[in-house]
């Protein structure tokens, strides 16, 4: 019994002493999962209130929510290049040197660009079964030309030029199949312009956190923010696969044309072959598509033009990073206002809506051009910035309302396309003039009368009659 009591007791003490050390490495295993739960739960928080913000009213359902955060990978590696190539191209060197190396930029990347980007939509139009497929290829074509970008960066090569060349196609690829996919991922409730305005403001919001990012990745080295690129463009690749099957779908589809085809004869026999065009359904969307075509103009315009001149001559009492800076932010902000703006107007007539603010950049790049300084500099890249995004999202609702279902697709893709084109336009002049504040702003000013006296006629017309056949229906 003394043995009993003595191994009896034996073992009391060591389940005593068991218990006690399993309660320690509990005790110290809970603390450890309270620090991962406190350290994880920023990081979970913000990704769940992205998820619900991207996913509300029925986005998440549609599909429209995966888009709209892919577009948001998107815009964050593309600023990231942008970062990698203006320090490269532009602020490494003198002024004089910087504008031969931005001309040589525009001449090897831009140049051939506007010869290739009109055969990207009717390309695209041929492959649409593939349509995540190929959004999955612009984004991997970017990763490895990031990385491509960033060994000319190191070794100073001259590859960085076709491959910024195809940096733009593959971005521009991107763009046209994005405009083909809206519409088939509207939730029930939204039109086409909000959900085009939750799109954009995604990649917006994107941009002005990367943006940030890049430059302090460049403060390690020219080439981190390229690699920050590749995994942000990596990761877009594998986040395109995860849209809605009906992506793929071309159902009901056809391809738009900016005019009709012409008549074809075909031996003895004379037919006509015409497809549907954006001339054939009225004036107001070409009307619309001149007016947008002169605000990217002088957008492309003010970013080479204002990045020389404040290079050169800074606005008054600050540097010529912090004068980019605040020209830069105040476009920004002036483009997430016009776009936030464009949900709540997406009801008024969008011809209007075109017509005022091209009047209102017109006015005031004209008042800056006569008082310049830098306050009216910042005003009117603020402007520029805010009807840039209305005036495009009032031409997507003409489209909308005007083009047939079967070709709306491929007319976003068409529009794209001459916007952007109108864009590298107005960077060529900007880089070309003299680095004279009150003579670029005049030139500012008359790009955009050029656009805007052929087409407000055309506009206010459209929008009468829209008037009075909306009075007659009801």
């Amino acid at each position: 019994m003394a043995a009993a009591r003595s191994s009896h007791g034996t073992a009391g003490a060591g389940g005593v002493k068991g218990r006690s050390q399993e309660g320690g490495s509990g005790r110290f295993g809970g603390s450890v999962r309270a620090v991962g739960r406190a350290l994880h739960l920023p990081v979970t928080g913000a990704a769940r209130g992205i998820r619900r913000a991207t996913h509300a009213h029925g986005a998440g359902e549609s599909g429209l929510g995966k888009l709209i955060e892919l577009h948001a990978v998107n815009g964050a590696g593309d600023v990231m290049i942008t970062v990698a190539l203006a320090s490269t191209v532009f602020f490494s060197v003198p002024t004089d040197e910087a504008r031969g190396r931005v001309a040589l930029y525009l001449a090897i990347t831009m140049a051939p660009f506007t010869i290739l980007a009109p055969v990207i939509g009717p390309l695209l139009d041929r492959l649409p079964h593939g349509r995540r497929a190929a959004m999955a290829g612009a984004m991997l074509a970017r990763a490895l030309l990031a990385l491509i970008i960033a060994g000319a960066v190191a070794g100073g090569g001259l590859e960085l030029y076709p491959a910024a060349l195809g940096v733009l196609v593959a971005s521009r690829a991107y763009g046209v199949i994005r405009s083909a996919v809206v519409p088939r991922l509207l939730p029930p409730a939204f039109s086409l312009v909000k959900a085009n305005s939750r799109v954009t403001l995604s990649g917006l919001l994107a941009t002005g956190l990367a943006a940030p990012v890049g430059a302090a990745l460049h403060t390690v080295g020219p080439s981190w923010p390229l690699y920050g690129a590749f995994v942000i463009f990596i990761a877009g690749t594998f986040l395109s696969f995860s849209l809605p099957p009906k992506v793929d779908s071309a159902k009901g589809e056809d391809i738009a044309l900016l005019a009709a085809d012409p008549e074809h004869l075909h031996g003895s026999r004379r037919t006509t072959a015409r497809r549907p065009g954006l001339r054939t359904v009225g004036p107001a969307v070409t009307h619309a598509l001149g007016a947008n075509a002169a605000l990217r103009c002088l957008s492309g315009f003010l970013i080479f033009f204002l990045a020389f001149l404040l290079r050169e001559h800074p606005l008054t009492g600050e540097s010529a990073a912090v004068s980019l800076g605040i020209v830069g932010v105040s476009a920004g902000a002036g483009n997430a206002l016009g776009t936030a703006v464009g949900a709540w107007l997406k009801s008024r007539a969008p011809e209007v809506i075109i017509v005022t603010v091209v009047a209102i950049v017109l006015g005031v790049a004209i008042t800056a051009a006569i008082f310049f300084g830098a306050f009216l500099v910042a005003c009117l890249a603020a402007f520029a910035g805010f009807a840039q995004a209305l005036a495009k999202l009032s031409l997507d609702a003409l489209i909308q309302r005007d083009v047939p279902e079967l070709v709306r697709t491929s007319a976003f893709a068409r529009s794209e396309t001459l916007l952007q084109m109108a864009w590298v336009l107005g960077g060529a002049i900007g880089i070309s003039l003299p680095l004279n504040g009150v003579l670029g702003l005049v030139v500012g000013a008359a790009i955009v009368a050029a656009g805007w006296l052929p087409t407000v006629r055309g506009l206010l017309a459209s929008a009468r009659r829209g008037g009075t056949e909306r009075r007659q229906a009801a």
